[in-house]
């Protein structure tokens, strides 16, 4: 099914917000997977990440990507969408940069670092659980 209003404001009430879920990728055949931090909006999870990690690595060579949350599975393709400070990134990374905020100025991230990258996960099919009821989904 097609996404209506009501597990639209479902999938943003789940991950519409600094969420944990499993990003998994391949590599030579095999599946990795990892947990990353990610907000949903708009039939995508964005991550802010390194550009030369292995996930980064992975999607470059085979964007198929698959992820995991609560209640949820879908899987799409990884686009790297580059340097998080670039202008054509500022309402999102705006928008992650407030999502992430308890965690973002650990030391862990360098905002200022251009290898400090947008990945977006375009979903195109997933399973969601609400309450016992299944729904099939393209996005």
């Amino acid at each position: 099914m097609k996404l209506n209003d009501e597990v639209k404001k479902i999938l943003t009430e789940r991950f519409g917000r600094d969420t944990l879920i499993a990003l998994a990728t391949e590599s030579n055949g095999k599946p990795y997977v990892r947990t990353v931090n990610a907000c949903y909006e708009d039939g995508a999870f964005y991550v802010i990440t390194h550009a030369l990690s292995n996930k980064m690595r992975q999607l470059a060579q085979n964007p198929a990507a698959a992820i995991a949350g609560e209640w949820f599975t879908a899987y799409g393709k990884g686009v790297n969408l580059g340097y998080i400070e670039k202008e054509e990134n500022r309402r999102i990374a705006d928008r992650l940069k407030d999502a992430f905020a308890s965690w973002l100025n650990n030391g862990h991230v360098d905002l200022q670092d251009e290898n400090t990258v947008l990945l977006c996960v375009k979903l195109e099919n997933g399973t969601l659980y609400v309450h016992g009821t299944r729904y099939d989904l393209e996005f």
